[in-house]
């Protein structure tokens, strides 16, 4: 059985991403997105990432099972210790662990870099469905997330309207002089995904 390898993401690995997202656009209420995108829009997106944040994937041999990544959680500079992460696995490798992995990874690049607040943006249902379900609030709590708000019927897929909460974690110390932070680039030379994964 092949080992579980987290690695950095680069731009070629865009299409076999967008194949493990497409199935959450397209089956799912997970992303309130109703298209996919094209692999050259998902590389604009993994660009604008890699300007700033860590992009990780999860392999099992040379396959792709899972990738996470942080992005800005607002677009002004008082925000900039705080960022929303996303995962998405293999719906057929769920439950296996490589969600944790990933997610161990990328708070140990994050903390690397000086961020102190992690938020999650999640799909969340009234009442589950075959498209939505709570799995993904409590596995964020396994992971020590915390609910802080919920938007009631926002997002509308599938002739359903669903809800949105967000959840917090907090993995640094908040100072009155905050050393300032550093951007992926500069600390991926010495990052080694694998011993956190």
């Amino acid at each position: 059985m092949d080992k579980l390898q987290i690695e950095l993401a680069t731009l070629d690995d865009a299409e076999a991403l967008l194949a493990i997202y497409a199935y959450y656009v397209e089956e799912t209420a997970i992303t309130f997105e109703y298209e996919v995108p094209t692999v050259q829009e998902f590389k604009n997106r993994m660009a604008t990432t890699l300007e700033r944040y860590p992009y990780l994937i999860a392999k099992k041999g040379q396959k792709i099972v899972g990738y996470a990544h942080a992005s800005a959680f607002k677009g002004r500079a008082a925000y900039d210790y705080a960022v929303e992460t996303t995962i998405y696995v293999d719906p057929n490798c769920k439950r296996m662990g490589l969600g944790k992995k990933l997610y161990t990874a990328l708070e140990a690049a994050l903390e690397q870099q000086g961020i102190l607040n992690l938020y999650a943006c999640i799909a969340y249902p009234a009442v589950e469905d075959q498209y939505l379900t709570k799995d993904s609030v409590s596995y964020h709590e396994r992971l020590g997330y915390r609910l802080v708000g919920e938007f009631y019927q926002c997002g509308y897929k599938y002739n359903t309207w669903y809800n949105m909460v967000w959840m917090e974690k907090m993995i640094g110390e908040h100072q009155p002089n905050q050393e300032p932070l550093k951007r992926f680039a500069d600390i991926q030379a010495q990052f080694k995904p694998n011993e956190f994964g």
